[in-house]
């Protein structure tokens, strides 16, 4: 990028200004809106001085003494995180992270006053289906990467060219290289409400959605909506908590009359889940999400820990494994991004911002407003498999539910070419 077409932004990387409307890389129809919504190019250029800081901190940190026990019960374990963190300080390469989203077509765009980050990728295949894929927390962009390849080439991933995709992949706002809102109000809604606006700018008048974790009730909040363009969505951490269900486990009562054995095995796990602290990172976030920030924004060691505790890195072996997906360097891409854009509190806020609404819950994320179509797919190490009779009963047009044997809650980064054959299948019917 030459200098004359790019100015540095306000997080200190290079980001074109040159509003983009090359017929070769959108539609026809998005022309006139790259003139009116102004969507630019954007490229990744970390000052080296950013980086040296980020080394100097991990070298420094202060360590707390190892847990008691002797598994993940009190928090990351801390023999095994040193060795990550050695690992980040010394021999972990983040060029090599910038140089996987610069090899992609990157660009920002500004809606309701909030610049938008998305990556956007056009197939070359004829009569593909426009898809928006939208990551969660503690995930970003970066989760999503491995899919890029199935979804927008089929043909070299053992699909066939009827299955392929545009695919549109931004960073919610307030999370990596999106802008942090300024005020309140960016809730899943909002969120879902400008999403398509960016469909609408990127000329696509028939699309598909697709969100785990919060791209979950995002997706979902499009299907409700009726998003202007929307045909269906598949979600990989569905909201099918039946009210019963939801009522016993707000006061750890016992399971409710009825339920099936699969069903009860469903509850009695997510109330051991609640019981034993496993959403305890979304109470605090839900709750003071400008006190989480002051320490992860000052210590990347902290950072790292806290985006850990995730439930979603419960059986993650820190890289072990050299066959097993993510691998110790693409977590390393993901939490150094969240520590590059200081985004713990902005990211966090997003809880505040739900106001507690279960992500998981029917009622909460209003199931029954949704007439559109809906896919499930179900991963077995996530951290919660919807069970299809509660499926069914959340989702009035739901026409696809698999239960797959491998993947949990990064479905996309653990199994992509799994996840993404199941993105295929689901929306099959709606080309």
């Amino acid at each position: 990028m030459s200098a004359t077409s790019s100015s540095l932004n306000r997080r200190g990387f290079l980001a074109s200004s040159a509003a983009v409307g090359a017929a070769s890389l959108f539609p026809a129809a998005a022309r006139a809106a790259t003139q009116d919504g102004a969507i630019r190019r954007f490229h990744i250029d970390v000052p080296e001085e950013v980086l040296v800081d980020l080394r100097r901190r991990v070298l420094a940190t202060r360590w707390p003494d190892r847990e008691t026990v002797g598994d993940r019960s009190q928090g990351v374990q801390l023999a095994k995180f040193q060795e990550l963190v050695s690992y980040w300080g010394t021999d972990y390469d983040w060029r090599k992270a910038e140089a996987k989203l610069n090899a992609l077509p990157q660009f920002i765009t500004t809606i309701d006053d909030v610049d938008i980050y998305f990556i956007h990728v056009r197939s070359r295949h004829p009569n593909v289906m426009p898809l928006i894929m939208t990551h969660g927390w503690p995930g970003s962009v970066y989760e999503l990467l491995k899919t890029v390849g199935p979804l927008t080439d089929p043909t070299a991933h053992g699909g066939g060219a009827e299955d392929a995709f545009d695919l549109v992949m931004p960073s919610i706002p307030g999370y990596g290289f999106s802008g942090k809102p300024t005020g309140s109000g960016w809730d899943p809604d909002h969120i879902g409400r400008a999403w398509s606006e960016l469909m609408k700018r990127l000329g696509y008048t028939r699309y598909v959605a697709q969100g785990g974790d919060w791209g979950a009730p995002i997706s979902s909040a499009m299907a409700r909506q009726a998003s202007a363009g929307l045909v269906g969505i598949h979600i990989n951490l569905p909201a099918t908590v039946p009210p019963e269900v939801d009522a016993a486990l707000a006061v750890g009562g016992p399971a409710p009359a009825g339920l099936s054995e699969k069903e009860r095995v469903v509850f009695e796990a997510l109330s051991t889940y609640r019981k034993t602290g496993g959403s305890a990172y979304n109470v605090m976030m839900t709750a003071r999400p400008q006190a989480v920030g002051y320490g992860l924004t000052d210590s990347p060691a902290g950072l790292a820990a806290w985006i850990l505790v995730h439930p979603g890195f419960g059986q993650w072996a820190y890289g072990d494994d050299l066959e097993k997906s993510p691998t110790k360097d693409e977590v390393l891409d993901d939490i150094t991004l969240y520590w590059l854009t200081k985004t713990a509190s902005s990211s966090a806020r997003l809880y505040w911002e739900n106001h507690g609404r279960g992500v998981i819950s029917a009622v909460a994320q209003k199931t029954d407003e949704i007439s559109l179509p809906v896919a499930i797919t179900v991963f077995p190490e996530d951290i919660y498999r919807a069970p299809e009779t509660w499926a069914r009963r959340a989702y009035r047009n739901l026409i696809y539910f698999r239960e797959v044997d491998k993947g949990g809650h990064f479905a996309a980064w653990e199994q992509p070419e799994l996840f993404s054959a199941e993105l295929r299948a689901a929306f099959r019917s709606l080309r």
